[in-house]
């Protein structure tokens, strides 16, 4: 819970548990989300001291290409939520591509023939949960991503949307028109029907039950993760760049308002859509002396339908890295050298050097700019010599490694010279790892002073929405911490890169 200032009045957090019922496949319990959430409002508005009448507005934020289906009368799930990391369609995704298809579903979504997207997912589901025909044949089946499901069941079953920075990730969204996309739908087997309505990430698009927080609260801010993490950190200029440091690595690269060609590996996506015309739908809320503010007016135009016309979109490009902090969770759960994820920089900071060891977490497979869904972990290099910091060293390593990949493919595709990257997410507390990657990328790192960029971009589309904020504000919202700036010479940075990439090329297609 933000504050008009920026200070977090108010937090909870709990972890979610991860399903893995076989090798590559990777599910969470929709009720487990549900649960998790409604706890941590509730503990949330304790911390403050608040009531949810309190609250301006509220936004969500969530991993974006998870995925799941739902009953529309009793809102019940059709079994666990597929998740971002799931690889179970990879074989469906190959067929695709032999068949030459990749090049129109790049040219009209900005997105790869991946099972990280959305609607192989969804076609799976369509095609294995139990239930899922019957329902689908009487007009009751639901299809969605978390927010959609979040919405559902905070507006009591009245509203099945979902804005349009989640849509773009789902592989049926067409980049240009912003609508779904009929092509893409008939190739992936998805009916239109099952799949919410488009609204902007930053309006009033529902109004929670009154019966479930105690009073009816604006839902006004909706983006996926990692684009609340660019506006969260003020990335509202093309040439603005992020890096997102929690289970994979995220980077965004605002490149204004028209979508830049998926090249060299990347996707193109949109960022956020501010209202139908590229500005706030509510109408201005009066200053509150307060520092939450009570409820502001605010117009509800979204709720019966679709916009008039399409709104104004800001894209980006992305570079998406599948296993960022989750390598440093395979360190303490798999091999247990570290007691926790904190743990990893100190002991990294022990070798003064990798010792010739390099790994390549390709856990589920490699991500941007490789898209190898068939690539393995790799640890090469070992020697009699090599140490449990050396492995740590590695690690840390690896996760600058792959930033530095998909930050070259950005400056080749978009012709724009990043001056500075920032950093948010949990592993951006690590000084060693920051400091590492200035010296891999030769530019500085910037770590703002709030590390919750995520919840801040979220809340920040729905106090602009109702008024809370203006873009104005955004500024002081946002500070910085620390700057790492480059400290390695420009040859060992190049010959580092250079032996990973050569790593990258042994891991390649192992598990075809």
């Amino acid at each position: 819970m933000f504050g008009r200032d920026g200070a977090i009045l108010g937090a909870a957090q709990e972890a979610l548990p991860q399903h893995y019922p076989r090798p590559g496949w990777v599910e969470h319990d929709p009720e487990d989300i549900w649960r998790t959430q409604l706890r941590c409002v509730q503990v949330a508005l304790a911390q403050a001291g608040k009531e949810a009448g309190d609250l301006a507005a509220i936004g969500i934020a969530n991993q974006r290409e998870t995925v799941l289906l739902w009953d529309a009368d009793t809102g019940t799930s059709l079994g666990n939520a597929v998740a971002w990391q799931c690889r179970r369609t990879a074989d469906r995704c190959e067929e695709l591509k032999r068949a030459g298809l990749e090049p129109a579903v790049q040219a009209r979504t900005g997105l790869r023939l991946d099972p990280y997207f959305s609607a192989t997912k969804i076609a799976w589901l369509l095609a294995n949960r139990e239930g899922a025909a019957g329902l689908l044949a009487k007009g009751r089946l639901r299809a969605g991503t978390i927010d959609s499901f979040l919405i559902w069941r905070l507006t009591g079953g009245r509203a099945h949307v979902t804005d349009f920075s989640n849509a773009s990730r789902t592989m049926l969204l067409d980049l240009k028109t912003l609508d779904w996309a009929d092509d893409m739908l008939e190739l992936f087997e998805v009916p239109r029907s099952v799949l919410p309505s488009l609204r902007p990430s930053s309006a009033v698009i529902a109004m929670t039950d009154p019966g479930l927080l105690g009073t009816a609260v604006p839902v006004a801010g909706v983006a996926g993760d990692q684009q609340a993490a660019l506006f969260g950190q003020g990335g509202l200029r093309p040439g603005d760049c992020k890096n997102t440091y929690g289970t994979g690595c995220f980077l965004l690269l605002n490149v204004g308002p028209h979508p830049a060609p998926p090249h060299n590996g990347l996707l193109s996506t949109v960022a956020w859509v501010l209202g139908p015309d590229g500005s706030s739908t509510a109408e201005p809320a009066p200053r509150h002396d307060a520092a939450v503010g009570g409820a502001a007016p605010v117009r509800t135009s979204f709720l019966p339908g679709g916009p008039a016309t399409i709104p104004a979109a800001t894209y980006a490009l992305e570079g998406s890295v599948f296993m960022g902090g989750g390598a440093v969770q395979w360190l303490q759960e798999g091999l247990g050298i570290i007691e926790a994820p904190a743990g990893v920089g100190p002991l990294a900071a022990l070798a003064p050097d990798n010792g010739g060891v390099y790994f390549v977490p390709a856990l589920t497979g490699l991500g941007a700019p490789y898209w190898d869904p068939y690539a393995r972990g790799l640890l090469i290099g070992l020697t009699r010599g090599t140490k449990p910091e050396h492995l740590a060293r590695a690690t840390e390593e690896a996760i600058c490694f792959q930033t530095r990949a998909v930050l070259d493919a950005m400056r080749r595709t978009a012709g724009v010279e990043v001056a500075g990257l920032r950093a948010d997410g949990g592993a951006a507390r690590d000084d060693f790892l920051l400091q590492l990657q200035a010296d891999l990328l030769g530019i500085p790192v910037i770590r703002p002073r709030l590390q919750e960029t995520t919840a801040l971009g979220a809340a920040a589309l729905a106090g602009l929405a109702v008024g809370f904020w203006s873009e104005a504000d955004m500024a002081d919202l946002i500070g910085t911490e620390r700057v790492f700036t480059p400290r390695m010479e420009a040859k060992e940075r190049e010959r580092l890169f250079g032996e990973w990439e050569r790593a990258v090329g042994r891991a390649q297609a192992w598990a075809r």
